[in-house]
């Protein structure tokens, strides 16, 4: 088991779930466990293992690493900053970061 409660991961996992408009319950199904189970993990209610973590960004389609280093800030600009056509108005971040964002909400 790896202690990332502190590190409020469950709450960035929620993050780029909503961003992949996937539900709970479909995070739930396809990691073969029950809803309220996988809820705690989102509300950093339960210690989360490397395995499970792999296992959701899997299911994410994004790496262990963007889930740990995703910076909630900006995943609210880039929501808060759509133009009417759902593109992201011109934000300032850095390229590499940009991309990174790009790439999880796609």
């Amino acid at each position: 088991m790896i202690g990332l409660t502190s590190q409020h991961i469950g709450e960035k996992i929620e993050k780029i779930r909503k961003l992949k408009n996937y539900t709970q319950e479909y995070m739930a199904q396809t990691l073969e466990m029950t809803q309220a189970g996988y809820g705690k993990i989102e509300r950093n209610e339960s210690e989360l293992s490397y395995a499970k973590l792999m296992k959701i960004a899997e299911v994410l389609k994004v790496s262990v690493e963007d889930i740990i280093n995703i910076n909630e800030k900006m995943i609210f600009n880039i929501i808060h900053n759509q133009t009417v056509n759902g593109y992201v108005a011109n934000n300032g971040l850095p390229e590499q970061e940009r991309k990174l964002y790009e790439q999880i909400i796609q």
